[in-house]
């Protein structure tokens, strides 16, 4: 087998930056995302202590909501901090198979080009447009399989970006809080719930794992690919829902976000529940 480079996130950060120039997007989401490029190379490259990462994702959140959000509530800033942090490092967690977190920023950041066009934010949409579109040419050598992986130096800033960029859409009014997080609610509900279970068990959190729920479907035989593939329609599945409800009424905004919980609650059985099976099989 042949080294696989874990470079790919500079391209992608590359061409978000020079669309993000172009499009005089905010200094603010530029400026914070190429800071955590940087630092998150340096990890890749020799390894950053845990407590020198966090303090980045977290200056980094603190610096936007400063910058982009200087008259919220004091009681919303926390929330909003901790919401860009987790994000943020929600995304590296994620980062663990060929072509899921290229797909996911694809779909979501194309999801909220739509969500930008539809508000009349024309700029806003295409720099979107144009983290979705660096994002699947990064797929084409990212798909199972992979040719390069895209390292923290992709995984950290873009998903800073999915959660400023998600910020930056309701401070505006193109669209209400629910909507980034449906958009990206595959990522968001896997790495979420996998924390909270482990956190429970006792387990150290911030080590490797492979408990995500897509590690256990490709551990019960779908492999990379099929996985990627119902991850998509997932991902798919949720971009158009949340389209679709944005200019719904208030009652079917809720009951579309309810309905999604249990979606997401059914799936989150049927997989444990053949995951438990495999492990019965499994015993001696």
């Amino acid at each position: 087998m042949h080294p696989v480079p874990r470079t790919g996130g500079i391209a992608i950060m590359a061409a978000v930056t020079a669309a993000g120039a172009l499009l005089q997007a905010s200094l603010a989401v530029l400026g914070c995302a190429f800071a955590l490029a940087v630092v998150s190379f340096v990890d890749d490259r020799g390894g950053l202590p845990a407590h020198v990462r966090f303090l980045a994702h977290g200056a980094a959140a603190a610096g936007w909501l400063a910058l982009a959000l200087p008259g919220a509530p004091a009681w919303l800033l926390p929330v909003l901090f901790l919401a860009i942090v987790w994000v943020t490092n929600l995304y590296n967690f994620m980062d663990g198979m060929d072509g899921l977190a290229g797909g996911m920023t694809a779909f979501g950041f194309g999801a909220y080009a739509i969500g930008f066009w539809l508000a009349g934010e024309a700029a806003s949409a295409l720099f979107s447009a144009s983290v979705a579109a660096a994002a699947l040419g990064f797929l084409w050598f990212n798909f199972h399989p992979a040719r390069i992986f895209m390292g923290d130096v992709g995984s950290i800033p873009l998903g800073f970006l999915a959660a400023a960029v998600g910020l930056h859409g309701w401070r505006d009014g193109a669209w209400p809080i629910w909507f980034p997080v449906a958009v990206f609610s595959p990522f968001i509900f896997d790495a979420t719930v996998t924390l909270l279970r482990r956190a429970v068990r006792g387990e150290r959190v911030w080590e490797a794992h492979r408990t995500h729920y897509y590690q256990r479907l490709v551990q019960l035989g779908w492999g990379h690919r099929n996985t990627a593939l119902a991850e998509y329609l997932l991902m798919a599945g949720c971009a158009v829902v949340a389209i679709g409800a944005l200019r719904a009424p208030l009652g079917a905004q809720v009951a579309v976000c309810a309905a999604g919980a249990f979606v997401y609650a059914g799936l989150a059985l049927a997989v444990d529940g053949a995951w438990q099976r495999h492990l019965q099989r499994a015993q001696p």
